[in-house]
């Protein structure tokens, strides 16, 4: 993948989509595709083919996807597996019919069973049951890698698998109705703060451990694994394994932790309240990135330091400025 590589970024203006492109412009790529939902609906198998035909790209980063936290996946299951199965299928396809040298799929770690063995190992995959909160987005993913795997085995494509921990960073979702976990909190404290409330109510019991992995990390990994020489991509395409790469930090906090990382450094100092009749979802899942490291890649930003920046940013927001829907209490 060179300067004149034609790359094209789906998803680019979501969280990890936005990432890539941020990173491609700095290394100096210049041709990057970033179509809009409005220009292009991945759920459309036509149309991504026309898009695929007339832009022919040789690199495709999947980053799209239907996401959401638990409250999200619980109201909306029929959505997030149909949008998730659409648009990983239409861009897998296309990219296969036009001869993309080498695509990267975006999965997420809820692929893994809910009751794996930690930290989880890629083989860990179809273990045992899902998670089920977020069953069907789970499957939809699965589904995606298992097409990754199934095309490279049939057609020879290098097509690989990255299978990150909880993220945040910049264009982060805060809409209490669908954000994440870190998301929803920092967003809670902030109003808990600016309202002057004396508590904040979170989901849960607090107990379970989270990792969480900067956006940037993420597009980091992606560029790292989009470059690998030729002998390696394709010993990992090869290998009767599939071609899964987790990424993690190697380390998880319990959500009252993370919480209170959070408070720390919104400069709240009120006491959280815990809704125990919300669920708390897998109680653990942290993953094992020996795959990852042995290739030489390895996350580069702390948690504080990347939740400090994370609430800068979040203080740009219409969120955090009072211009946005009214927030759950």
């Amino acid at each position: 993948m060179d300067g004149d590589s034609t790359i094209f970024v789906a998803g680019s203006t979501g969280l990890v989509g936005s990432a890539v492109v941020r990173r491609l412009v700095r290394d100096g790529y210049q041709r990057i595709l970033t179509p809009r939902r409005a220009e292009l609906d991945l759920t459309n198998d036509a149309a991504v083919r026309s898009y695929f035909e007339q832009h022919r790209p040789q690199y495709v980063f999947l980053c799209a996807a239907r996401v959401g936290g638990i409250l999200a996946n619980v109201r909306a299951p029929g959505e997030f597996i149909y949008q998730n199965l659409a648009i990983q299928t239409n861009v897998i396809h296309n990219a296969y019919r036009v001869g993309v040298k080498r695509l990267l799929f975006l999965g997420s770690n809820c692929i893994y069973p809910r009751e794996a063995p930690q930290p989880i190992k890629e083989e860990y995959l179809l273990t045992g049951p899902l998670e089920w909160t977020n069953r069907p987005y789970a499957v939809a993913k699965i589904a995606g890698l298992e097409m990754c795997w199934a095309y490279n085995r049939q057609y020879g494509t290098c097509y690989l698998t990255l299978m990150p921990v909880n993220l945040y960073g910049p264009g982060d979702n805060f809409d209490p109705e669908t954000s994440h976990v870190l998301a929803a909190i920092l967003r809670k404290v902030h109003e808990a703060k600016t309202l002057g409330r004396p508590s904040v109510l979170l989901w849960g019991t607090g107990a379970p451990r989270r990792e969480f992995m900067h956006a940037d990390d993420v597009a980091d990994a992606a560029l790292f694994v989009m470059t690998l020489p030729e002998t390696i991509a394709g010993e990992l395409t090869r290998s009767p394994l599939p071609p899964i790469l987790n990424i993690g930090t190697g380390s998880d906090m319990t959500i009252r932790e993370i919480a209170e990382l959070v408070m720390e450094e919104v400069g709240y100092q009120g006491r959280i309240e815990w809704d125990t009749s919300k669920p708390d979802g897998t109680m653990r899942k942290l993953l094992d990135n020996t795959r990852m490291a042995a290739l030489g890649w390895f996350p580069r930003i702390p948690l504080r330091e990347g939740i400090r920046s994370f609430y800068e940013d979040f203080l740009k927001t219409p969120y955090a400025l009072g211009t946005a829907s009214p927030a759950v209490r």
